[in-house]
């Protein structure tokens, strides 16, 4: 797509980028999670600006190249688990996958207040809202928005 966003669209999304980050939730906890989720989605855009922005936030390589199989590495807290479980579970709604379960939702709010859940939650959908975007309109990763 060659022509500018609907400027009131771009507020929009500016008002909820602040609302995700005015909720006290860990940075890199929110890349991790906008990368997993674009992960599962294959929005490869969405992977590449969220590894240059988790990096840019001080996330390491190693921690990056495992999001993909955080169950099997001991690289994130259990904090971290519970967020990318969640997001998993939220994203992968198809095909009859059970979505986020009462044991999901339950873990993620044993970690996180209600106000860091909510803002975990507004990036899981705000992540697949964006890869469903860039899915739509063939976007490739490396440009530069």
């Amino acid at each position: 797509m060659k022509s500018a966003a609907n400027p009131d669209v771009t507020t929009a999304i500016q008002h909820l980028f602040k609302a995700i980050h005015a909720g006290g939730v860990d940075p890199r906890l929110l890349e991790l999670v906008h990368l997993r989720a674009s992960q599962i989605n294959g929005c490869s855009p969405c992977v590449y600006a969220g590894v240059q922005s988790a990096k840019k936030r001080g996330e390491t390589e190693e921690r990056l190249h495992n999001v993909v199989a955080w169950r099997e590495t001991p690289f994130f807290s259990e904090e971290e688990r519970a967020a990318l479980e969640l997001a998993e579970a939220a994203t992968r709604i198809q095909d009859g996958a059970p979505g986020v379960t009462d044991e999901i939702w339950d873990a993620a709010a044993r970690r996180f207040s209600e106000e860091q859940l909510s803002a975990i939650t507004l990036e899981i959908a705000l992540t697949n809202f964006f890869n469903r975007i860039n899915r739509t309109i063939r976007e490739q990763a490396g440009k530069t928005w």
